[in-house]
């Protein structure tokens, strides 16, 4: 019995198509999924604090960093270079704030760094399919 369905030929892409799509779309994917982790921490607002008013005003303190971060992605998403420049202000920023904690620097700018340098891959790569089309 044939099939109804239509055949298509696979998708002609090279292997530097595929790897420079994903360079494209990680550092997004990370950044998103390192502000949803940050968000988390918002959470400690409800902790001591009586009051609805109080309340809100605590949970939109703990979100301003996350809030930040939303704000970089968005002016980084046509132009990943200010997405490597500045998450790694803020990974500079964060480990020098908190340098008595390691762990806190570990776990925060530790992952800042990380999209910082996927940003600068994205960018470099960016670049040179630029020079590649010109």
């Amino acid at each position: 019995m044939a099939s109804l369905a239509p055949k298509t030929a696979p998708h002609p892409r090279s292997d530097d198509a595929r790897r420079s799509a994903w360079w494209r779309w990680t550092p997004r994917a990370l950044a998103l999924a390192f502000t949803a982790f940050l968000s988390l921490f918002a959470f400690d607002a409800f902790e001591g604090v009586e009051g609805a008013a109080e309340r809100a005003l605590a949970l939109g303190m703990h979100l301003v960093p996350s809030a930040l971060c939303l704000l970089v992605i968005g002016l980084a998403w046509r132009r990943p270079w200010i997405g490597a420049a500045s998450f790694g202000l803020l990974a500079a920023a964060y480990a020098r704030t908190a340098w008595s904690h390691p762990s806190w620097v570990l776990v925060i700018s530790g992952p800042l760094a990380l999209v910082a340098l996927a940003y600068l891959f994205d960018w470099r790569l960016s670049r040179a399919r630029a020079r590649q089309t010109d």
